[in-house]
């Protein structure tokens, strides 16, 4: 059968397919294109498929109109610009303050001069017997101190200006290292430049996210933002309870177990001496139950070195536990005349924070003056023992003028009068008791607030000076109770020591007798 003639217009359409095959022919490489093609679509259509369509998107994409930013502006006339300017108010810097926090404000003493046992506060004509400060051992009155301060700022200038690792470091600064270390008894330590930030440092620098810390929920607000900075699964546990941690550790234990998760780093968290309630930890059942369980423990002595042991030198003296057996001992130089913190442990755990302690890295360091005065005042307590003898004589004698029984009806002193660890621990919080509020119809925090200030002023109208605990109430994990924290010193002579305590307790029976009465 003989093929039907072609019209014109299938001549012509063989005419054009015939010069165009041509003109591709003609382009160098195109008949490896074009085999290229032909096998794709065969052995995968739909990557042929794809392919083309990308190519389609490029040239679409390379030859669509180009974007440019404010095409669709509104346009304004100078008039109009100048209105909108007039009209606009920007928005304060700070929120204004509220009621309770201008009180706040107006309620901040102002301390004129150096700080002292006995220290200049504006509004008062005479110096007030600062019960308000950790001068706990009245080491800023030591001339000793302040000279070598001196002659080591006229030495090595204000600041470092820079951090550790690079420029900062200065043979002081390894001296202090070493003074620290032999002081808690352990092999090696590491300074801050800050306390907070080196105890929100050391545990990110150890504890990454997986691991496993377990904390004591009444921890200060530094260890919360510690923890929180690490990103670590947190379990808590009831503040200085040994039974509810070995509850949690068990918990952990049994849920590791039986989902069959993998071994991760494990931490436990304390403070040897609370900063929220001032009492100590059971540091032998801690430590029994760290073995027991194979955890590694977190100890802040912020508020416990220079104060607890036979020594000063923390909980471990304390207890008589080798230091060594504490992983890392963190805390603040405040106690020792100084600014910044520490962190004592093995080699490994003080080598490993030079390279990831955020803190040490990028923070300039100690300043030399400061770093002289933390290494005398330890050179101080370990030589004059008697300075801790004065201080517990201080603590005893304050805590039994407080214990009178006009005020068993109205305060609660933490740490408790009854534990044995009460007469060594040279701070407490004073709390109003429950049924005092419930009576009065206390009902809301800033009522609490206000009264313990009438109490902090009544003080100050009679010579001392004290003041109420503060928190960062909105971030807090568990905000304690409204207190006023009282910090004894043995700048106090004994009789300034008793002359202080019964102001405090009549200012407290003055004026929560007078709100009873009410």
């Amino acid at each position: 059968m003989e093929a039907p003639p072609l019209t014109a217009d299938h001549a012509f359409i063989n005419s054009t397919v015939h010069s165009m095959y041509e003109l591709v022919v003609a382009i160098p490489g195109s008949t490896l294109a074009y085999n290229y093609l032909k096998t794709s679509y065969q052995d995968d259509p739909f990557r042929i498929a794809l392919e083309l369509f990308l190519v389609f998107f490029a040239l679409r994409y390379m030859l669509s109109k180009k974007y440019k930013p404010h095409d669709n502006a509104v346009k304004l006339t100078e008039k109009e610009v100048d209105e909108l300017v007039e009209e606009w108010q920007p928005e304060a810097l700070v929120p204004k303050l509220s009621s309770f926090d201008q009180f706040n404000l107006d309620k901040t003493p102002l301390i004129v001069g150096a700080q002292s046992a006995k220290t200049k506060v504006a509004g008062h004509s005479k110096p007030l017997m600062n019960l308000a400060t950790v001068n706990y051992l009245n080491l800023v009155a030591s001339d000793t101190i302040r000279q070598k301060a001196i002659a080591t700022l006229k030495e090595y200038g204000v600041g470092t200006c820079g951090p550790p690792g690079f420029y900062g470091t200065l043979d002081i600064h390894m001296q202090l290292e070493r003074d620290i270390a032999r002081f808690l008894g352990t092999d090696e330590a590491i300074i801050y430049a800050q306390d907070f930030s080196a105890i929100s440092s050391v545990i990110p620098a150890f504890a990454k996210r997986g691991d496993v810390l377990v904390v004591d929920d009444g921890v200060g607000f530094a260890l919360q933002k510690g923890v929180q900075i690490s990103r670590s699964n947190i379990r808590w546990y009831k503040h200085n309870d040994m039974n509810d941690l070995e509850r949690v550790l068990n918990d952990i234990q049994i849920d590791t177990l039986r989902n069959k998760k993998r071994l991760t780093r494990r931490f436990i968290v304390t403070e040897a001496l609370s900063s929220n309630y001032g009492d100590v930890v059971p540091l032998t059942t801690l430590l029994e139950l760290k073995k027991k369980f194979k955890y590694r423990l977190i100890l802040d002595e912020s508020h416990s070195i220079g104060v607890l042991g036979r020594r000063g030198a923390g909980a471990c003296d304390h207890f008589g536990v080798d230091a060594k057996e504490v992983d890392m001992i963190i805390g603040s130089m405040a106690a020792l005349c100084s600014s910044g913190g520490f962190c004592a442990g093995s080699v490994e755990i003080v080598d490993h924070q030079r390279l990831s302690g955020s803190a040490y890295c990028f923070s300039a360091s100690l300043p030399a003056m400061l770093t002289i005065a933390a290494s005398e005042a330890i050179n101080m307590i370990s030589q004059q023992p008697h300075m801790l003898r004065d201080l517990r004589e201080r603590v005893q004698a304050f805590r039994h003028t407080l214990a009178h029984k006009t005020l068993d009806g109205l305060i609660d002193m933490e740490s408790s009068s009854s534990s044995p660890d009460a007469a060594i621990v040279p701070f407490f919080h004073i709390r109003l008791k429950p049924t005092y509020l419930t009576a009065r119809a206390m009902t809301t925090r800033e009522e609490e607030e206000r009264l313990l200030q009438e109490v902090v002023d009544e003080c100050a109208s009679q010579g001392v000076l004290v003041t109420r605990a503060k928190y960062v109430n909105d971030q807090e994990r568990a905000l304690p109770r409204p207190s006023i924290k009282i910090h004894l010193t043995a700048g106090l002579s004994k009789k300034e020591n008793d002359k202080a305590a019964t102001i405090v307790k009549s200012a407290l029976t003055k004026v929560l007798s007078a709100k009873w009465k009410k």
